[in-house]
C-alpha cells in the first residue's frame, strides 16, 4: 500500500511538473494574457480537469511551489533545536526555503518569468500578494510558539512580515537584474542575514 502511494505521488508531481514547464514555455512564447488553461492543460498532455485538479488558476501555476516553501519553514520551526537562537532559526529556515524549494524555480526559468509577470500582470500580483499574506499567517503563529519568551503575537508577525519581504524583494531585484541562480540565492541569504541581524 506504502509503495503505490509513492507511486501515486511521483505521477502527481510529474503531472504538475510538466504542466508548470508547460505554462512556462507557452508563456515565454505567446505571452501570459493569450494562453488559456485548455491550451497549458493540451500541451502538458492532460486534460482541463487534471489541470484544475493540481492548480486553481492560470496564476497558480506560477506559484507553484509556494506551498512547499512555507511547509519547508513550518518543520525548521517545529524541530528546532534546544537552546538554539531565533536569529540562527530564520537563517536556517530561509536556507531550507532558497535550496529547496528554489531548486526548481530558478535554473527552469520559473522564478524569472514570475518575477516579470508580477511587474505587469494584476491578477498576478494579487495572486502573490494573496500567497503572501497566507504564507505569514502560517508563519507567524509558528515562530510564536517555538519561542513564547521572546516573540508576542505582533512582534511574531512583524518578524515573518520583514523576513518574507526583505527575502522577496531581494529575490524579485535580482531576478530583475538578470542576475543567475547562484546571485539570487545570495541575494536571498543576504536580505535574511540583515533581518536576522536586527533580532537581538
Amino acid at each position: 500500500m506504502v509503495e503505490k502511494a509513492g507511486l501515486r505521488e511521483r505521477k502527481k508531481q510529474r503531472t504538475r511538473q510538466a504542466l508548470t514547464e508547460a505554462a512556462i514555455r507557452l508563456f515565454e512564447d505567446r505571452g501570459y494574457d493569450q494562453v488559456t488553461v485548455a491550451e497549458i492543460a493540451d500541451a502538458a498532455e492532460v486534460s482541463p480537469r487534471t489541470f484544475f485538479l493540481h492548480f486553481q488558476t492560470k496564476e497558480d501555476v506560477l506559484l507553484a511551489n509556494a506551498d512547499v516553501r512555507v511547509d519547508l519553514a513550518l518543520e525548521v520551526i517545529a524541530e528546532h533545536r534546544a537552546g538554539e537562537r531565533l536569529p540562527d532559526v530564520l537563517v536556517r529556515v530561509t536556507d531550507q526555503m532558497i535550496f529547496n524549494a528554489w531548486d526548481h524555480d530558478l535554473p527552469s526559468g520559473l522564478a524569472a518569468l514570475r518575477a516579470r509577470l508580477a511587474a505587469s500582470e494584476p491578477s498576478l500580483q494579487a495572486r502573490l500578494l494573496q500567497r503572501y499574506l497566507t504564507a505569514q499567517a502560517e508563519l507567524a503563529p509558528a515562530l510564536q510558539r517555538a519561542f513564547p519568551d521572546d516573540l508576542d503575537t505582533t512582534m511574531a508577525s512583524a518578524l515573518v512580515g520583514a523576513m518574507v519581504g526583505a527575502v522577496g524583494a531581494a529575490a524579485l531585484t535580482a531576478l530583475r537584474r538578470g542576475d543567475g541562480p547562484d546571485e539570487v540565492r545570495d541575494a536571498m541569504r543576504q536580505a535574511m542575514a540583515l533581518v536576522a541581524r536586527s533580532v537581538t
